[in-house]
C-alpha cells in the first residue's frame, strides 16, 4: 500500500497569533474577502476579510490579491474549535515577510526532502516528521539547521534520534540532504614538527612528507605545508568529518614511521581536528607572519595554501637539520 505522503510541516496543528505564514489565494468574494490555503500546514483553510488586505480604501479587490498567488501572510486570528484561521495582509512589515519568505524557503526545502524519503522507504510521511523533523525542530530552532549539519557530520544529529530511526531510513536522509542541500567542505588539519638530523635529512624529511600525502584520496586528499622549519601543517577538505579525521591520522601515522626508520623525529603539536573559516584565516596570517621572521632578509611572505609538496623545498626544509 502506497505510503500517506501529505503533512503539515510544524508540529502545531495551527499557526500562532501574529504568525507570518505562507499562503496561497484559492478565490476571492469581490464582498468578504479571500480564501486562502496555508501551505506550512497542509493546506489548511484560512480567510483574508477585505478589510485586511490594505490600509487603503480598496476600489478593487482584485488588486491586491490574485487566484493561484503564493505570498505572507499575518495570523491575527484561530479559532481551533471551529478551524478557522483568518489572516491579514495590511498587518504585515517588511521584517514578516523577509523573515515569512526565509522560513518558508527553508521548510519547503525540508519538506521535500522528507517526503522523498517516506517515499523511497514507503513510510507515513507524519511518522517521519514526528520522529525526525519535529525533534530538529525543537533542538535547532529549524530542521534545515540540523540538516546542514548531517550532510557533513550525520552521528552528531541522528544518533539522537535513535531508536525510532532505521538504519535505512537514516542513509535514505543522509542521501538526499547531501544531494538537495550541497555544502562546502569541511577543513580539517593538524600540525607537525618533522626533524632528522642525519645525513640526507632533507630527503628522507620530504619523502616522509609524500608518504603522508600518499595516505589521502579523491574524495580526501592530503595536503602538506612547510610553516617555518620545523614545522609543517596538514590538511585534506572532504565531506565526511569522521573519514577526513581517520584519513589525517594515517597520514600523520605513515609520516612517523616514515621518518622514524630514518632516525628522524615526528611530534604531533596539534592533533586533526576541523577549523572554521574564522580560525581557518587566524592560522594563515599567524603562519604568515611566521614565515617572515623565519625567512630574514630574503622577504619570504606565505600564506597557506593548499599546494602540497611543491611548497615544500629542499633548501627551506633543511633549516635546522644537522649533517653528521
Amino acid at each position: 500500500m502506497a505510503p500517506n505522503l501529505e503533512c503539515r510541516m510544524y508540529e502545531a496543528k495551527y499557526p500562532q497569533v501574529d504568525a507570518a505564514v505562507m499562503i496561497q489565494v484559492n478565490s476571492i468574494d469581490d464582498e468578504n474577502g479571500a480564501y486562502v490555503s496555508l501551505l506550512e500546514y497542509n493546506n489548511m483553510e484560512g480567510f483574508i476579510p477585505v478589510t485586511e488586505l490594505s490600509n487603503r480604501r480598496l476600489r478593487s479587490i482584485h488588486k491586491h490579491v490574485k487566484v493561484g498567488r503564493i505570498e505572507p501572510s499575518l495570523v491575527f486570528k484561530v479559532d481551533e474549535t471551529k478551524g478557522y484561521v483568518d489572516l491579514s495582509k495590511r498587518r504585515l512589515s517588511p521584517e514578516d515577510i523577509q523573515a515569512c519568505d526565509d522560513k518558508y524557503n527553508k521548510s519547503k526545502l525540508v519538506h521535500s526532502i522528507m517526503r522523498h524519503v517516506a517515499e523511497t522507504v514507503n513510510i507515513d510521511l507524519e511518522e517521519l516528521y514526528v520522529n525526525i523533523a519535529w525533534p530538529l525542530y525543537k533542538k535547532y530552532g529549524h530542521a534545515a539547521e540540523a540538516f546542514k549539519i548531517i550532510a557533513t557530520d550525520s552521528d552528531l544529529v541522528l544518533d539522537s534520534l535513535a531508536p525510532a530511526v532505521s538504519e535505512e531510513v537514516k542513509e535514505c536522509l543522509i542521501k538526499n540532504i547531501r544531494r538537495r542541500m550541497p555544502v562546502q567542505p569541511l577543513r580539517i588539519r593538524a600540525d607537525i614538527d618533522v626533524t632528522c638530523y642525519h645525513f640526507d635529512g632533507v630527503v628522507h624529511i620530504k619523502d616522509a612528507l609524500r608518504r603522508a600525502e600518499a595516505a589521502g584520496n579523491d574524495e580526501c586528499p592530503v595536503k602538506v605545508k612547510l610553516i617555518a622549519p620545523p614545522r609543517y601543517v596538514v590538511t585534506t577538505q572532504t565531506l565526511d568529518k569522521k573519514q577526513g579525521i581517520s584519513i589525517l591520522s594515517e597520514a600523520i601515522k605513515a609520516c612517523k614511521e616514515a621518518i622514524e626508520k630514518s632516525k628522524g623525529k615526528l611530534v604531533v603539536k596539534e592533533v586533526p581536528r576541523v577549523v572554521s573559516e574564522v580560525e581557518d584565516k587566524m592560522h594563515a596570517d599567524q603562519e604568515k607572519n611566521e614565515g617572515v621572521m623565519s625567512s630574514g632578509d630574503e622577504g619570504e611572505e606565505e600564506e597557506e595554501e593548499d599546494t602540497g609538496l611543491g611548497d615544500v623545498d629542499v633548501e627551506n626544509a633543511g633549516q635546522g637539520i644537522i649533517v653528521d
